[in-house]
C-alpha cells in the first residue's frame, strides 16, 4: 500500500532538527526573533536567517523520537525542506578528522534486517520493505535530495574540509575497530548517527526533500572519549547550518 501524502502546497518555512540542545545552540543564538515552546518533547524553535522562516525542533536521541519530530514538523508546518543536523563519527575509511563536516548522499539503516552465522542480511535480501511509495520499495536506504546536497557541501567547505557520502544510522553506537571496519566497508559509509535514516524515511514518504549535515565529532573505533571534540564539530557544523541557509531564498 503506498504512503499517501496529504500535502501537496508547500508553506516556505524550513523544518531543522537535531536530537539535543547541545546540537543547536549556536545556531539558535542567531535565529531572529527566535521564540520557542519547551513545555513537551520534542522542543520547538521558530525564527528567521535571512529572509527564511525557521522551525527547529529538538527531537531526542534515537530514531523513534526522530522519526516523531519529523512527523510533527511536516504536519505542523507543511515545510519546503528538511534539514538534520547535529555531531556525528567518522569511519576511519573516510579520510575526514575531528571538527571536519560531512553532508549526506543517502542513508542507511545499517542494522535492520537478518543476522545469521555468515554475517548481516539487509531487509532487501529477506524481502521486507520499510516503505513503499510511486511503485517503488524503500529498504534500508533513503535517499538525499542531490541539489540540495551540494548546496550544503559548497557552504560547509567554507567552514571546514568536507566531504559528501553515505551515512549510517546504528540503534548501537560503534564502539569497536572491527564493527567500524565492517560498516564502512559493507556501506561505504563515511560516517554513523542515531537518527538520520529515520528523518530521511519520513520525508521520503512525504515527497520532502531531506538535507543531512554533520560535524565530525570522533573517529569511530576504539571507543576514547578523550580523542573526541564534540563541541568543535558542533559548531562548525551549525556554522556551515548557517552558511547553506543563507543560500536558500525564502520571502522577501
Amino acid at each position: 500500500m503506498d504512503i499517501i501524502k496529504p500535502m501537496e502546497k508547500r508553506t516556505g518555512k524550513i523544518a531543522l532538527i537535531s536530537a539535543v540542545p547541545f546540537e543547536g545552540e549556536f545556531f539558535i543564538k542567531r535565529l531572529n526573533h527566535a521564540a520557542k515552546d519547551m513545555r513537551d518533547q520534542p522542543a520547538f524553535y521558530a525564527g528567521k536567517i535571512q529572509h527564511n522562516d525557521i522551525i527547529y525542533a529538538v527531537s531526542g536521541v534515537g530514531k523513534t523520537n526522530a522519526a516523531h519530530a519529523t512527523t510533527l514538523l511536516i504536519h505542523g508546518y507543511d515545510p519546503a525542506v528538511v534539514i538534520n543536523f547535529g555531531i556525528g563519527g567518522a569511519y576511519p575509511s573516510a579520510g575526514l578528522k575531528v571538527g571536519d563536516i560531512a553532508v549526506a548522499s543517502k542513508e542507511i539503516y545499517a542494522d535492520e534486517g537478518l543476522l545469521l552465522k555468515d554475517g548481516f542480511h539487509t531487509l532487501e535480501s529477506i524481502g521486507l520493505h520499510l516503505m513503499k511509495t510511486g511503485g517503488r520499495r524503500y529498504f534500508n536506504e533513503f535517499p538525499a535530495d542531490r541539489k540540495l546536497g551540494k548546496a550544503a557541501l559548497n557552504s560547509a567547505t567554507l567552514i571546514s574540509t568536507s566531504k559528501c557520502g553515505i551515512f549510517a544510522t546504528v540503534s548501537s553506537c560503534t564502539g569497536t575497530r572491527e564493527k567500524a571496519k565492517e560498516l564502512s566497508l559493507k556501506y561505504n559509509a563515511v560516517c554513523e548517527n542515531m537518527e538520520g535514516a529515520a528523518v530521511a524515511h519520513i520525508c521520503c514518504s512525504y515527497g520532502i526533500p531531506f538535507v543531512e549535515i554533520r560535524g565530525i565529532s570522533n573517529i569511530v573505533g576504539d571507543r576514547d572519549t578523550g580523542r573526541w571534540d564534540a563541541r568543535l564539530a558542533s559548531e562548525n557544523c551549525q556554522k556551515a547550518l548557517i552558511e547553506f541557509l543563507k543560500t536558500l531564498n525564502g520571502p522577501r
